[in-house]
Parts: structure tokens; C-alpha cells; sequence
């Protein structure tokens, strides 16, 4: 005779994000890694049984896309160009935009620039600052230029006293800074909390699409540089922005990577200086250098998002006593640095094994696509072999471990960018190996009065 089965017992905490049971209460959810989302399964986790139907307004009934009107969504712009063209060519009216960066990096100071050419428009704004008080921001407005009587601005950290302060100034565009330091009395839990940041999100979202306010929030980010909070916070705006930059140079850097109205490969280039922060509508100049051309440079073209950039390559080889020569990289990556100098070697015969390689790139921006390769190579080999590249000549390829130079992205970009700065001769994978590139450019040097070519 069959024993008797036990009735099954329902686990008594459930995640609200996953649905994942548990039989005792942890603070992060074993299935899909959330913090503070494992509740008593007695509490209310928002999920219904069964829903009713409700049929809807005239209003809110379904038609075919083609019947869509879209004249009432115009965009209009933020006041500034480059931020304009990471979002696709300006702001949609109910857009919700969430945009991040690592603290100091100067995210407040670009918002605060977009509210003031806002208010200049004629639109009124709301900036509701979550972390300074209405006296720091006006100081920094001051600083940079970003008083206008049409810039309201508002010091709290309660969502419902942001709301009423909407409600008050009726603004056309909302800036919010930021979201992970407002709090909800309808949430349990200090602000920043999983559920409190899902909560004024969800909030501020509903509140721009009903009105049609375009709002703009402020996010932290976590050590490794993600979003801090829910990943469910990415899901409801409808753009994210990642500003970043190097505390060591002004440069910034917006990108969107997400966009709904939009591409996600434009980057807009901000100059962060003591009077605020500025434009760089054409950054070329930035990455090269202005002294004479020594040996060991090179001029690659590098794209950040659609953009193409110029960049400088410099390298200075000498000679090393140690047993184990260094190789100190800036601006390139190390592993690819280290993989050309043995593609040199080995397939040119250009040795590096007993020298110091120092290899960096111009202005402190980052370089480290594959189509970097030739442009290492040839400063590389111009160091050792004390051969000076002309300025008109620009290299892009990516090298292979047989000495190959293989096509990279967007070549003709590449091609029709350097072509407008002045580059007549554009050095890629048309001369086939590595080798061949280096002799294309001795025959491109030669004739130059003072010049000793070396031979490869």
C-alpha cells in the first residue's frame, strides 16, 4: 500500500519581479539576481488572477497604424546641437530620458545648460534637484551663465511635492536629478531602493506621457558602470544616455543606447571648462598634434558612434638593458598593442623584442577598435626605423596574425572624412599585407628633400 503523499507547501516568499519562491526571506533573488524584491507571498505582488475586460473610450480604441497622426508630436530642440543629435535630432514631447554618468563627470552642468537655452526658447522649466539645494544650483547657474527667469527650480526629495510642483509651474520640460535620491510614500524602503526607484520612475513616466511633458532623469551608476537600480528602469524610458569622460582631460562624451526616436550610434562632444560646459561640433583638432611631424606618429581614423575622428598614434621606442622590456600603453589597448609589435617582428622584421615601447594616443581619447592596428604598426616602425610620415598620409586596417590588413567598418566614411581634413593618401587594406603598406609609404616619402627612407 502506497504511503500517503504530503500536501505540498507553498513557499512562503515570493520575488516580485521573477515570481521566484523561496522558503525563507534572502535579500537578493536567487533567478534574476534583484535586490530587495523577495516579499511574503501573503503580500500583494501586484500580479492578478483574472482581469476583467473594460471596454475602451472612443478615444483609446484601436486603429491602424496608417490612421496614426503624428503632426501633434513635433520635435523641438534643447538649445544644445550635440545633445540635439544624440537624441535623434531633438526632443519628442511625453519623452521619458534617462540619462547616467559617473558622479562628476558633469551631468548636472550639461542639464543645467540644456533647461537654460530651454527657458531662452520661450519654454518653461522645471529642475527639481534631489541632492542640491535651489542656492548650489543658482551658484553653478551663475558660474555658467544659465539664469533665466523662465528656469524654475525646486529642492526636494518627496515625489509627491515634485508633482505639485508640476502641477504649480505647469513647465514644458522637466528635469529631474536624480531619481535614486526621490522617495515615494506609496513604496517601502529609503530612497535608492529597488522598489522606490521602480516607483518614482513609473511616476514621472506616466506623468510625461499624460501631459506630454518632455522629462528628463538623472541616474547613478554602480562600480562596474551600469545603471544603479532595477533593470526594469532601462525598460521604461524611452531614451538612455551614458555621459562619459576622463577626469584627467575636459572631453565628454554623450551616447544614447537607447532610443526610441532615434539611431543609437550618434555621440555628441561636450568641452567641460571653468565657464561651464560647450560644444564640439568639429573635435578633429583635438586629437592631433601641432608640432612638426616627428617619427613614430601616424594619423588613423576612428569612429565614435557615426562620427569619424582623426586620431593621432605616437609611439617612442628605446633601447632596454632589462631582461623583460616594458610596454606602456595610453589611449590603445594593450593586448593589440602587444599582438602588432610580434606581427611586426615576425612578418617584417622591425624587432621590438629588446626595446621599451611607449605607445599613447593625442588629446586622451580612446582608440582601441581593431582599425587601430595599422596606425600602431606604421608608428611603431617609424620609431624604430626613424622614418617620419607625412601629415597628408592617414593609415586604418585591421592586421592579422599573418601580417594581413583586413577591411574595417565603414570604410568609405573613413575614407571621405579624411579626405575632407586634408589626408590625400589613405593608407588600408588595398596595399594587402602589412609589409606592403609600409613600403606604399616610403614610395609616398621619397623625394622628400632631407628624407632617409629606410628600406623594408
Amino acid at each position: 500500500m502506497a504511503a500517503p503523499r504530503r500536501p505540498t507547501q507553498t513557499a512562503p516568499y515570493r520575488c516580485t519581479e521573477c515570481g521566484w519562491t523561496t522558503h525563507k526571506w534572502v535579500g537578493r533573488c536567487g533567478e534574476c539576481q534583484q535586490w530587495g524584491t523577495v516579499v511574503e507571498a501573503a503580500e500583494q505582488t501586484g500580479i492578478l488572477r483574472s482581469v476583467t475586460p473594460v471596454a475602451p473610450g472612443a478615444a483609446r480604441t484601436a486603429r491602424p497604424i496608417t490612421h496614426i497622426d503624428t503632426s501633434d508630436v513635433p520635435r523641438r530642440t534643447s538649445g544644445v546641437g550635440e545633445f540635439d543629435r544624440v537624441l535623434g535630432g531633438g526632443i519628442v514631447p511625453g519623452a521619458a530620458i534617462l540619462l547616467s554618468g559617473e558622479p562628476g563627470v558633469g551631468k548636472s552642468t550639461l542639464l543645467l545648460e540644456v533647461a537654460a537655452q530651454s527657458a531662452r526658447a520661450g519654454r518653461r522649466v522645471l529642475y527639481a534637484s534631489a541632492e542640491e539645494s535651489t542656492a548650489q544650483v543658482r551658484l553653478r547657474a551663475e558660474r555658467t551663465g544659465a539664469l533665466h527667469d523662465e528656469l524654475y527650480l525646486a529642492s526636494e526629495t518627496d515625489l509627491a511635492t515634485i508633482l505639485g510642483h508640476v502641477d504649480e509651474v505647469t513647465p514644458e520640460l522637466l528635469i529631474v536629478d536624480s531619481v535614486q535620491t526621490v522617495s515615494s510614500a506609496l513604496s517601502e524602503g529609503m530612497a535608492g531602493h529597488p522598489s522606490q526607484v521602480r516607483e518614482v520612475a513609473a511616476t514621472l513616466i506616466r506623468v510625461a506621457k499624460e501631459r506630454a511633458i518632455p522629462t528628463i532623469i538623472v541616474g547613478h551608476v554602480t562600480k562596474d558602470g551600469s545603471i544603479a537600480g532595477p533593470r526594469i528602469l532601462e525598460h521604461l524610458v524611452d531614451v538612455v544616455c551614458q555621459f562619459e569622460g576622463d577626469r584627467q582631460t575636459s572631453l565628454r562624451f554623450v551616447r544614447a543606447l537607447k532610443n526610441r526616436f532615434g539611431p543609437t550610434d550618434e555621440v555628441g562632444c561636450f568641452d567641460m571648462t571653468g565657464a561651464g560646459i560647450a560644444e564640439v561640433p568639429d573635435p578633429s583638432a583635438l586629437f592631433l598634434g601641432h608640432g612638426t611631424t616627428e617619427p613614430g606618429t601616424c594619423v588613423s581614423i576612428a569612429l565614435e558612434g557615426r562620427r569619424a575622428l582623426p586620431v593621432e598614434v605616437q609611439a617612442l621606442v628605446i633601447e632596454s638593458k632589462s631582461p623583460n622590456p616594458r610596454r606602456i600603453v595610453s589611449g590603445v589597448d594593450a593586448a593589440r598593442v602587444a599582438t602588432v609589435l610580434a606581427v611586426l617582428e615576425k612578418r617584417v622584421g622591425v624587432k621590438t623584442s629588446d626595446k621599451d615601447v611607449y605607445v599613447s594616443t593625442v588629446g586622451g581619447v580612446r582608440f582601441v577598435e581593431p582599425a587601430a592596428d595599422l596606425a600602431i604598426a606604421l608608428a611603431v616602425a617609424g620609431a624604430v626605423t626613424n622614418l617620419t610620415i607625412p601629415r597628408h598620409i592617414a593609415a586604418v586596417g585591421e592586421l592579422s596574425l599573418a601580417g594581413e590588413i583586413r577591411p574595417v567598418t565603414q570604410s568609405a566614411q573613413r575614407r571621405t572624412e579624411a579626405a575632407r581634413l586634408g589626408y590625400r593618401d589613405l593608407i588600408d587594406d588595398r596595399s594587402g599585407r602589412l609589409l606592403g603598406a609600409l613600403n606604399d609609404v616610403r614610395a609616398r616619402t621619397k623625394g622628400r628633400p632631407g628624407d632617409d627612407v629606410p628600406e623594408f
